[in-house]
């Protein structure tokens, strides 16, 4: 499951660094940037989702300070 988060997170990363370069190669044309972000985005609601059925089905537990 850790692997599977951390490559999902890795993606993220990837479209934001391939978005800004579009961002700052291409004049006028922001179709690659918009792609590259709307990749973003779908990939940070995967996750979300994942990290959420996760944790209902019990292959994750929340691991906060202790009381």
């Amino acid at each position: 499951m850790k692997i599977i988060i951390l490559l999902i997170f890795a993606g993220i990363l990837t479209s934001l660094a391939s978005s800004l370069f579009y961002l700052l190669r291409d004049d006028g044309d922001s179709r690659r940037t918009v792609r590259a972000l709307t990749v973003r985005v779908a990939l940070s609601v995967a996750l979300f989702v994942l990290l959420m059925v996760a944790g209902a089905a019990g292959l994750i537990e929340p691991t906060g300070l202790p009381r």
